[in-house]
């Protein structure tokens, strides 16, 4: 009889030892949300150790050492549901409470009115009725922040050994959510100073190009469309402050008259960038420019500043294919055309130069001939296992083999196909023949062969016809669909998240794997590991080209990597070139990568004569 009872104890302390993982587990991904601020934080620990443990009041206080005072932060009553951060809610506690809180995991007082009358603590406990206490302290990096209370009222209480282990992990939890909001604080000034220019508080160039690359899009037919205008100052002789102070007084005097109409911006030491938040006629723009540049010219020539102002203006219309760089690029040329010519201060950016048309022709007509007589060409690079150093995938990437026997990696020209129409059927060409090829790849005895990754463009994944794409290349090449894995930027899905999402749930119900790529840059998000259905993310080569010295790339790539670890995804890095990497990838948690240290891309009879015998699963 006594076994049996024993036994049931057993099992009703690992049935709680489940529910109280479960509930961190829970916690931990809710506390992890990029929207989940402090506060937030605070109120989910509470409602979820008040559930968990059953209790009335959960509190978290902050301590004050010196004074020996804890103050309250975050108060939940679980009867009522109410959070709130009571005003002026503070208590003095004696030495021995507050060296408790230094030294131990959990302070568990089972009856408060045996236990709890000589701690500084007795006239609020009883005033609320509370018969039990058990508190975590909460430290962080070796620091004690406070203390998390949890309170039950009623009779006294016996904390079990999961209730207390539950509690310190609680603990654990709030500080956890003290750091993320630090490391927030920290990122966000860090981008601040990454974004903005430290004299005038204006944005800078990084921040206006990602600025301009949000407003373009496709532009419709007339002389409407986003406008970027450049402001030169052609000469200063301040120097230092003063220098700085004419620049701060023009940017004041800008900003007043945009009143809000345009994003102003300082991309240069002695340059400005004006846009507009929304699209203008050449004629408008004109006058805006005018207005800017004659605003500035009579600051300087009051303040007894020797410069002339001149002002170049693009449009996006002009631009072959969308860039932000070329756009700025396009400006600044135009401000410097009037510097030069002296006869207008203000110009508009001439995108019919005949020698660039010329040459673009030239390209797209050697492209189009290129892949009419066989000169492109699919490469691969090969993915290693870091491991084992085993080639386990590789990486489709398209070469131009021109005339002149160069071999032209596709940076060189992809602007020029994409704007003529040639990525669609050079893509599908490229996916069905990656298909063919890497049918020959060897398999080692212990599992199948290498696996294939495909690029697809921002134009192919829009095509209704993509997943029948992707199902005749497998049928055609007769490749598993196990063996096939299509890479993705999160650029090509943001136009409509919800038609990609399901866009992807179809392609990965043929059998293959979809991948992420360079993710970490640009739109990146992490609220895309949660919705979008794909199975790896690789990392882009700007994170890896730091390691192992620059902290700040350590510091994303372990964060990535945990993410994905968490999330069941497949990490691989980009770029690598370095065995000092490969170690520093591999303390990251990262196992997969591809980069010239491995190979640069080559084609698939040279890929099988390095690689073949060393082939592994992918």
């Amino acid at each position: 009889m006594a076994a049996d009872v024993q036994a049931g104890a057993l099992r009703d302390r690992g049935a709680w030892a489940r529910r109280h993982n479960q509930a961190l587990v829970s916690l931990a991904r809710r506390v992890w949300q990029d929207a989940c601020s402090l506060e937030d934080a605070f109120a989910v620990i509470c409602e979820t150790a008040a559930e968990t443990l059953e209790v009335e009041r959960v509190n978290i206080w902050q301590h004050d050492p010196d004074a020996r005072l804890l103050t309250c932060l975050h108060h939940y009553q679980r009867s009522t549901g109410r959070h709130c951060r009571p005003r002026d809610m503070a208590l003095h506690v004696d030495r021995d409470y507050s060296q408790a809180l230094d030294e131990v995991r959990v302070i568990n007082m089972a009856s408060v009115e045996r236990d709890g009358g000589g701690n500084g603590l007795g006239e609020y406990l009883r005033r609320h009725g509370v018969g039990s206490l058990l508190d975590a302290p909460v430290r962080s990096a070796g620091e004690l922040l406070g203390v998390i209370c949890h309170e039950h009222v009623g009779p006294s209480r016996v904390w079990t050994p999961e209730d207390q282990a539950f509690a310190a992990s609680i603990g654990d939890y709030v500080a956890m959510a003290y750091e993320i909001d630090r490391r927030r604080r920290l990122e966000g000034q860090v981008r601040h100073l990454e974004l903005f220019d430290p004299h005038t508080s204006l944005p800078n160039r990084d921040h206006v190009v990602q600025l301009v690359h949000a407003a373009l899009r496709p532009i419709p037919g007339g002389e409407a469309g986003p406008v970027v205008i450049h402001l030169h100052l052609d000469a200063s002789p301040h120097e230092g402050d003063a220098r700085h102070e004419v620049l701060v007084e023009a940017a004041s005097r800008l900003l007043e008259e945009l009143d809000g109409r345009a994003t102003l911006a300082r991309v240069r030491g002695n340059a400005f960038a004006v846009l507009p938040h929304r699209p203008m006629h050449e004629t408008e723009a004109l006058e805006l420019a005018e207005r800017c540049t004659d605003l500035v010219q009579a600051q300087l020539d009051v303040s007894g500043t020797a410069a002339i102002v001149t002002a170049g203006i693009a449009f996006a219309r002009d631009l072959s294919a969308p860039s932000a760089d070329n756009l700025l690029r396009n400006a600044e040329t135009a401000a410097l055309t009037a510097r030069s010519s002296r006869l207008h201060r203000c110009e508009v950016f001439d995108a019919g130069r005949h020698r660039e048309l010329v040459a673009r022709i030239r390209t797209e007509r050697a492209l189009r001939d290129a892949f009419e007589s066989g000169q492109l060409k699919v490469h691969f690079q090969p993915e290693v296992d870091l491991s084992s150093g085993r080639w386990i995938a590789a990486e489709a990437l398209l070469r131009w083999h021109d005339s002149d026997g160069n071999c032209r990696p596709a940076c060189e020209f992809i602007d020029i196909i994409e704007g003529c129409g040639l990525i669609l059927p050079i893509g599908r060409w490229m996916l069905g023949e990656a298909c063919r090829q890497a049918l020959a790849w060897p398999a080692p005895a212990d599992g199948p062969a290498p696996r294939l990754r495909v690029n697809l463009s921002a134009r192919q994944f829009a095509q209704a016809s993509l997943v029948d794409d992707v199902r005749q290349a497998l049928a055609d090449s007769g490749l598993p669909p196990s063996r096939l894995c299509v890479e993705l930027t999160e650029s090509a899905l943001l136009p409509d998240v919800e038609t990609a999402v399901d866009t992807l749930k179809r392609l990965r119900e043929l059998g293959i794997s979809i991948a992420l790529d360079d993710f970490g840059t640009g739109y990146s998000s992490l609220s895309h590991l949660k919705r979008l259905p794909i199975d790896v993310l690789k990392l882009d080569r700007s994170f890896i080209s730091g390691l192992p010295g620059d902290t700040r790339d350590l510091a994303i790539v372990q964060a990535i990597a945990g993410l994905a670890r968490h999330a069941g995804l497949d990490v691989v890095a980009e770029g690598v070139e370095t065995e000092a990497q490969v170690r520093a990838l591999r303390d990251c948690g990262v196992e997969r990568a591809q980069g010239f240290l491995f190979s640069k891309a080559v084609e698939n009879a040279e890929l099988v004569q390095g690689f073949g015998a060393s082939a592994a699963p992918g």
